[in-house]
């Protein structure tokens, strides 16, 4: 499971996918959400906007991230 660090809490669900490199843009970021192909926590997340904090987990595509605050 690779970690992705934040330096603030929270963070927008689709700001990390986009900001991290996991999706190309933001636009498709909304839409993999949309999609339900993501997950947080183990449970489809659908709002695009859900707040993550340290500890969160996502999944998408088979690759698990771990969400940790520095």
């Amino acid at each position: 499971m690779k970690e992705i660090e934040i330096t603030k809490e929270p963070v927008e669900l689709y700001k990390i996918l986009k900001f991290e490199g996991i999706v190309a843009s933001g636009g498709e970021a909304k839409a993999v959400i949309d999609d339900g192909q993501v997950l947080v926590n183990g449970e489809i997340e659908t709002r695009k906007r859900k707040k993550i904090v340290s500890g969160d987990t996502i999944e998408f595509m088979n690759a698990k991230f771990k969400i940790v605050l520095v």
